[in-house]
């Protein structure tokens, strides 16, 4: 997949996809629906997604609570895995908040990115004030050269699938809903980072790795299944981890710290990719260590269980 960040300088062979436009944050069933659009759209042209970095709420918003459910990196992996041939990943500035609806149309969608066809949803929004509407698009589309779908929204058990509602999924402990909404399970990646090593201590060594600016979720113990990405020990693991501050330890900010079934090895600057399945229970405060590593075998013995399971 080639990633392409300016629309002024667009190789011609880059240039000619059918792409679906939107933020695409934890790339849902609904994202997946409209990629689908803009396969079936064009089959001979290539596969685009445009995207916009950073997510426009951060740039309008920048003291807002984290909320995104992906990294651009973890985004642009699962994007590939969809067969998306070009993602066009715009650098959301002040530039390019400025231009109106009928400048994004002609500058960035027909003379930037030369896109033969566009899918977008019937909630989107475009350009200066957000003014463009989708059927604005449409005119523009049909003006300008390129042609526009519009995809309806999608809904699941009565739920429309939205990164909000997957969000308060996440946040209510509940992540085979946030699951069945994503059509995968909801995944936390980066590298391995150095901690305080007190898991090791407990018999418990953990990798850790940050959530900054990441929706959080339910802070407590989770199921989980873990992939590393790259290094010696590359595969797939099942393990058990924890989201939240440590409440035994002090004040601390918040991490995942997870804790590979049946590993040996050293993981530290290794990327992994945490996928959370099972919610078992809140974070605590306990009155022992002793106590502690009691409620972590439980746990451990839990998370196996479950895991083997799928």
């Amino acid at each position: 997949m080639k990633i392409i960040r300016d629309y002024q300088f667009v190789a011609p062979h880059h240039r000619g996809a059918s792409a679906a436009i939107g933020n695409f944050d934890g790339v849902h069933l609904g994202h997946q629906s409209v990629i689908d659009l803009a396969r079936k759209a064009a089959p001979d042209a290539p596969l685009g997604v445009v995207t916009f970095e950073p997510h426009p709420r951060s740039f309008f918003a920048p003291q807002t609570p984290a909320f995104r459910l992906m990294s651009r990196e973890a985004r642009a992996s699962r994007l590939e895995k969809l067969g998306v041939d070009r993602l066009y990943e715009l650098n959301f500035n002040a530039a390019l908040a400025a231009l109106s609806p009928h400048d994004f149309a002609q500058r960035v969608i027909a003379d930037g990115f030369g896109l033969r066809h566009v899918i977008i949803g019937a909630d989107f929004c475009f350009g200066k004030g957000r003014a463009g509407t989708a059927a604005d698009l449409q005119d523009f589309g049909a003006a300008m050269g390129f042609g526009v779908t519009v995809a309806p929204l999608l809904s699941q058990s009565d739920k429309t699938v939205s990164s909000t509602a997957i969000r308060h999924a996440l946040s209510d402990g509940h992540p085979q809903l946030a699951a069945d909404l994503l059509g995968h399970w909801h995944r936390i990646e980066g590298p391995v980072i150095g901690g305080e090593q007190r898991g090791r201590e407990l018999g418990y060594p953990t990798a850790n790795m940050s959530v900054d600016g990441l929706h959080l979720p339910a802070f407590g113990v989770y199921a989980v299944l873990v992939d590393v990405l790259e290094g010696p020990h590359q595969g797939s693991y099942h393990g058990v981890a924890s989201m939240g501050v440590r409440p035994m330890f002090g004040e601390n900010k918040p991490n995942l710290e997870t804790f590979l079934f049946d590993f040996k090895g050293d993981l530290y600057g290794t990327p992994l990719s945490v996928a959370l399945v099972e919610y078992l229970r809140p974070e605590e405060k306990f009155d022992t260590l002793e106590a502690l590593i009691t409620q972590m075998d439980a746990d451990s013995t839990r998370a196996r269980a479950r895991l083997e399971a799928i």
